[in-house]
């Protein structure tokens, strides 16, 4: 896709941001106490309640961002929280170009973090080899589960969305499960909640002027690289978007529609349980817990949808939302704004970018020429 096409592409997805934004604004102002007030004497004094309501949202906004980026630590717990973001983001996007929509992220998430950590934990070893070691393992769990929906859409045509899901569940029950064995269960404790990683497993960090940028980052970063190389440049993702723009040309053509779905989504299931490896070993308390982290899996199909699965797209996607999620709680406490508008923002967001002819019509945008859209799944004929 050339930078124009890419522009042209995003502006669609900009404006569904700022529709949300907008609406958000709103959903803050009439959660204000002052606000509220001021609109029940709206007939008496009507520009009081539109700066009240300004005020807010204003107020909110700023908090937002000042906590999310208005210091080096802020900025590192938002390169904290986007990493781990930007590596399920990419699982759904890579997914989407094989004409796949993976939703088992937060079971592949979950998966990958429980196969990491008994040899984050358990093993002994020297950091060099522990860490890589502990990464490995987290892929190679994300990629097995989310490889058995991969499997069953080839062999017996079971669709992912509903396979993933149930995984999802299979999941969580599995991980509540290991975490009350002695294998994984913390030594004196009655909660589920496994030993904390040894120093050697877990990922380091280069301090910037205070700002830390952790190795999970960068991995994300590098994989951000190799998605797009893969996609754009291999024969192998020329042959997984060709199967998600066509499957039935793409057979005809000679390629393995099957074992391109089983590639697809083994891939994108080694970047999420990458996700949560990137949790487990880069963010205190260096433990597993039950339901770790699984709001991620779902928060990635709004990131992908948002970088119009395009892997700079979802960088940008990753980096909004890891924003949203930063500055969040310190959001509530500088203005009482309930940290459930952040959770409204994200779904506003959703809803826009999944209504693209909506946006366009209220902006006035042209519909893009035959072709230059993004189709993001075949499935049930999307």
């Amino acid at each position: 896709m050339s930078p124009a096409a890419l522009a042209r592409s995003l502006l669609v997805p900009a404006l569904a941001l700022l529709s949300a934004l907008i609406l958000g604004g709103l959903v803050i102002a009439f959660s204000d106490a002052d606000s509220l007030d001021a609109w029940g004497s709206f007939l008496s004094d009507p520009l009081n309640a539109f700066a009240e309501s300004w005020s807010a949202a204003w107020h909110a906004y700023s908090a937002l961002l000042d906590t999310s980026l208005g210091s080096p630590s802020a900025i590192s717990r938002t390169l904290e929280e986007t990493t781990p973001l930007l590596l399920a983001g990419l699982s759904v996007a890579l997914a989407f170009q094989a004409g796949l929509f993976n939703i088992g992220g937060a079971g592949q998430l979950m998966v990958g973090a429980l196969s990491a950590a008994w040899i984050g934990f358990e093993l002994d070893l020297p950091m060099v080899v522990h860490v890589p070691l502990a990464l490995a393992a987290g892929a190679l769990g994300g990629a097995v589960w989310a490889g058995i929906a991969g499997f069953l859409k080839a062999r017996t045509g079971a669709h992912e969305v509903i396979t993933t899901i149930m995984l999802n569940y299979i999941a969580l029950r599995l991980l509540d499960w290991a975490l009350s064995t002695e294998a994984y269960r913390r030594e004196g404790r009655a909660d589920p909640i496994t030993p904390p990683m040894r120093e050697s497993a877990r990922l380091p960090a280069l301090d910037l002027g205070g700002i830390e940028i952790g190795l999970g980052l960068m991995l994300a970063l590098a994989a951000t690289a190799g998605v797009w190389w893969l996609l754009n440049r291999s024969t192998v993702g020329f042959r997984m978007r060709a199967v998600g723009s066509n499957a039935a040309a793409a057979k005809y053509a000679g390629m393995s529609v099957g074992g391109t779905y089983v590639l697809a989504m083994g891939l994108a299931g080694s970047l999420t349980g990458l996700a949560g490896t990137s949790n487990l070993l880069g963010r205190p308390s260096y433990s597993l817990t039950g339901g770790f982290y699984q709001f991620i899996g779902f928060d990635a199909i709004a990131i992908a949808l948002l970088g119009r699965a395009h892997p700079v797209g979802v960088v940008g996607g990753a980096v909004l939302f890891g924003i949203l999620r930063a500055g969040s709680t310190g959001m509530q406490s500088q203005t009482a704004t309930p940290v459930d508008i952040i959770v409204v923002i994200q779904a506003l967001v959703v809803l826009f970018v999944a209504a693209p002819s909506l946006v366009r019509a209220i902006y006035r945008v042209k519909a893009p020429a035959a072709g230059e859209g993004q189709r993001f799944s075949t499935s049930w004929g999307a």
